[in-house]
Order: structure tokens, then sequence, then C-alpha cells
């Protein structure tokens, strides 16, 4: 009986350990139609983008994307957009890193606008650090 308990105990003790450790270790993944247009560059440390809205304007896609930090640490996120053709080539020369500090608990919203009319599909690249 004593070591029913005792196993029973350590059998709790491991399951609220993992559980802690799961939620410390990763935020939450974007869901996937988002994750598909996603580019990361190494660990997030926390960072996730959960939506992504695509709008055309004026025959040009504008896109604005939640970044959420999930830790409770500043980060530094770098992010830039690339805009593809219709056959998934880059339109343009490409745009430059910018950076964005996003504070613990915080979200903040990105925007990109296509360079051109060609521009049909985009990925978000980022990096955090």
């Amino acid at each position: 009986m004593i070591q029913l308990i005792r196993a029973t105990g350590l059998c709790a003790a491991l399951l609220l350990s993992s559980g802690v450790m799961a939620q410390r270790d990763a935020a939450a993944p974007s869901p996937p139609a988002v994750a598909a247009k996603l580019a990361t560059r190494g660990d997030i440390k926390g960072v996730r983008v959960y939506e992504i809205r695509m709008v055309r304007r004026a025959d040009v896609l504008v896109v604005e994307a939640d970044i959420q930090n999930t830790e409770t640490e500043d980060r530094q996120v770098f992010y830039r957009f690339r805009w593809l053709d219709g056959g998934g080539m880059q339109v343009g020369d490409g745009e430059s890193w910018k950076q964005l500090l996003v504070y613990g608990q915080q979200t903040k919203v990105v925007k990109g606008v296509a360079p051109s009319s060609a521009g049909a599909d985009f990925r978000l690249e980022f990096n955090v650090e």
C-alpha cells in the first residue's frame, strides 16, 4: 500500500513538473494558416505571430500581422516582408530588416505594403533576440 501511495505521488509530481516546464519552454505555436506565411530564423524565444490580415487596396496587397511576446522579458524582433508574384517569384528588390522592441506580455502590429500590384503573396521573415 505504501509503495502504491509513493508511486501515485511520484506520478503526480512528474505530471505537474512536465506541465510547468512545457509552459516555460515555448510560446503557443502560431495557427497553421499563419505558420504557412512565416519564415523564422533561429529560436523565436517566446514570440509568436497569431494573426495575419491581408487586403487589396488600390490593387496593392496590404498585410498586417500581430506579433505577441508571451514571456515577461522584452524581446528585440527583426522582421521583413518578402513579396511574391502569382508564380512564387520575388517581386521587387526585397525589403531591409526592420527592428521592433516588444515588451514582455505585449502584442504589436506590423504592417507591410507590396511594392507593386504584381505582389500576390508574401512571407513574413523574422528573427528574435
